[in-house]
């Protein structure tokens, strides 16, 4: 996943400009909040909420059998990324 520098926020920028953060995560789908230059929170826009709670609801719906079985159908060649500052730092375009 690559990362645009202009979507990421600081939490102090946030709490300032608030509605510039909005706007971004509008254009962008999604900021990331950084707290400490550390990755605190994502900040998703609606069209993009919207987008992803289908696909959560659909996962809620699903038994414990049904959800084992979607993971393993997953692909299991490469990883999830866990995002620190250095790999927030390498993702940036």
């Amino acid at each position: 996943m690559k990362i645009s520098s202009k979507a990421i926020v600081s939490n102090s920028d946030m709490i300032k400009n608030y509605k510039e953060c909005r706007e971004k995560a509008e254009c962008f789908g999604k900021i990331f909040v950084l707290k400490n230059n550390q990755p605190d929170a994502v900040l998703f826009s609606v069209t993009e909420y919207e987008r992803l709670a289908v696909f959560i609801e659909y996962l809620e719906s699903l038994d414990g059998i049904d959800i084992e079985k979607f993971f393993e159908s997953l692909p299991k060649e490469g990883k999830r990324i866990t995002y620190s500052m250095d790999n927030l730092k390498s993702d940036i375009k």
